[in-house]
């Protein structure tokens, strides 16, 4: 790649590992684009207008205010108005670079961890969209657990372990990004696993209830039906880890609104996912909690011991379960529900296997993840 541009990955890779301190993030976009979707610690400077029209007087104007003696990654929405301005920001003696691809390519970027305390189990993070899926593993076979639909990062995760995927599951019917479990599973001639209340018209699904379980190598991965932010939302247990998909964020928990929106539903909804949360925290303290999304958390991997969860005050829904208060609880989640996820009813119908993707595939879940219910 050119030195004029770097990677959203080789970005991302830097913040994970405290490297970014000699990076100055500068985002040109419009401010209201940079407030509903950003890298987090990055600048915004709202001259995407004036960069279209080759104008480069305001970003002239605020040279003093750049750093001298750190590199300056530019981005904008697809890299080409925030190349202009790095172009010029090197005319004038700082070292510029574009990210590129803009925040389009930062939605594509995936990192891997291996998790401590949860054997066997890899969390794949999109820092971009704030969408999580795992690689779960036994000997040398694996299960996929809510691939993104970029479906050779796990193809490669795999090889690179030299694992073969026997099955891909999700953990719902997701709304907010285009699986990629169907593409996945065909792909590889494997079953693609999903419980039976959210196939709709799905065909080809091996069909999965409460307390069946999917075979890995010696092992198994336990399906726990965990209904409320979709009827058929399910969490997966596997040794010491907890993936709990959508029903349970470290937060928050997921919204019970996207099935359907009207108040008597989003209540029934709400209650169902109540009782959900209440099976997942009597579960053991030592479980390792895997959430299938985040929002701006900066831990890397995203995980934390479900005891010390509990205890914690961060999540403000989950402590209405801890004190059996389902009213609460209930009139929380109605009163904060936060804006869709952009496309949602769109993705939902790719997902459902109601609509075919089209060539804007890959555009329609960039953005900021709203699956949270507050």
């Amino acid at each position: 790649m050119s030195n004029t541009k770097l990677a959203p990955a080789e970005v991302a890779r830097r913040i994970d590992e405290n490297d970014a301190d000699d990076l100055f993030i500068l985002d040109v976009r419009n401010e209201d684009d940079y407030e509903e979707w950003r890298i987090e610690g990055s600048t915004n400077l709202p001259i995407y207008d004036e960069l279209l029209e080759h104008d480069f007087s305001t970003l002239e104007d605020h040279l003093d205010e750049l750093p001298t003696e750190t590199e300056i990654a530019v981005i904008c929405v697809a890299g080409i108005t925030s190349a202009r301005a790095a172009e010029f920001l090197r005319g004038h003696g700082f070292d510029a670079r574009t990210i590129d691809d803009g925040m389009n390519g930062w939605g594509r970027v995936h990192r891997e961890y291996d998790l401590e305390g949860a054997e066997g189990v890899v969390q794949i993070v999109r820092p971009g969209t704030g969408c999580l899926s795992y690689l779960v593993s036994e000997g040398d076979e694996a299960v996929v657990v809510d691939p993104s639909q970029y479906v050779d990062q796990y193809l490669n995760a795999a090889d690179e372990r030299d694992l073969e995927i026997v099955g891909v599951a999700d953990t719902h019917a997701h709304a907010d990004h285009v699986s990629g479990a169907r593409r996945l599973a065909g792909e590889l001639d494997v079953p693609y696993y999903l419980h039976e209340e959210d196939a709709v018209d799905l065909e080809n699904v091996t069909a999965f209830a409460d307390g069946e379980s999917i075979t890995v190598g010696a092992r198994e991965l336990e399906v726990l039906h965990t209904p409320g932010h979709t009827p058929g939302s399910v969490s997966f247990l596997f040794g010491d880890a907890l993936l709990s998909g959508d029903t349970l964020f470290l937060r928050s928990v997921g919204r019970p609104d996207l099935e359907d929106g009207s108040e008597e539903a989003v209540r029934t909804a709400a209650s169902q996912l109540f009782d959900s949360l209440g099976t997942l925290t009597d579960l053991d303290d030592d479980l390792v909690v895997l959430p299938g999304h985040f929002s701006d958390e900066s831990i890397r991997p995203v995980a934390t011991g479900l005891g010390d969860l509990r205890e914690e005050t961060t999540n403000e829904l989950l402590s209405y379960v801890a004190g059996n208060d389902e009213e609460a609880f209930v009139e929380t989640i109605v009163e904060s529900l936060a804006d869709e996820p952009a496309n949602y009813n769109e993705i939902k119908r790719i997902n459902w296997g109601k609509e075919q993707p089209g060539g804007d595939v890959e555009s329609l879940e960039l953005g900021p993840n709203n699956c949270a219910a507050n």
